[in-house]
C-alpha cells in the first residue's frame, strides 16, 4: 500500500496566491455585488456546490497524477480539497472586509442585510477563486 502524501505549507501557499490573485477583480466590481442583491439563498447555495465541483474536479480529474484516495484526509475528505475551499471563500473574505466594499455597494442597507448579501457576493467571487486556487496548485 502507498505511503499518504502529506499536503505541505507550501500547497496551501501556492492556493493562496491565485485564490486572491483571481479574486480580486471581483470583489471590487459593482456588479457582482449588485447580482448579490438580487440573489436568494438557493442562488447561494447552488453556486457553493459549483465552487465546490469546480475545486474537487480541478484538483482530483484536471490531474491524472493526483488520487484523493493517497492523500492526507480529515474524516475521508482530503486535506489538499479543503484547503483549496477555504482559500477560494477566505481569500473573497478577507479582501471584501479588508477594503471595505461592503461599506461601500451596501451602505444603503441595513446591518443584517448587509451580511447577508456580502455572504452571496462571496459566493459569486469565490467561483473564480477557486479557479486560481486550483490552477496554481496544479501547476506548481
Amino acid at each position: 500500500m502507498r505511503e499518504r502524501q502529506k499536503h505541505k505549507l507550501a500547497d496551501t501557499a501556492q492556493q493562496i496566491v491565485g485564490g486572491f490573485l483571481l479574486s480580486g477583480p471581483f470583489v471590487v466590481t459593482e456588479e457582482v455585488w449588485l447580482l448579490a442583491r438580487n440573489m436568494t439563498v438557493f442562488h447561494s447555495l447552488f453556486l457553493v456546490g459549483i465552487v465546490t465541483t469546480i475545486g474537487y474536479g480541478g484538483l482530483y480529474g484536471a490531474d491524472n497524477d493526483r488520487d484523493p484516495r493517497r492523500e492526507a484526509a480529515v474524516f475521508g475528505v482530503p486535506v489538499r480539497f479543503i484547503s483549496v475551499l477555504i482559500v477560494a471563500f477566505g481569500s473573497v473574505t478577507i479582501l471584501a472586509f479588508s477594503i471595505t466594499a461592503p461599506d461601500l455597494f451596501l451602505a444603503d442597507l441595513a446591518p443584517r442585510a448587509r451580511l447577508s448579501v456580502t455572504a452571496q457576493a462571496i459566493s459569486v467571487a469565490a467561483l473564480f477563486s477557486v479557479v486560481g486556487a486550483v490552477t496554481t496548485d496544479s501547476l506548481f
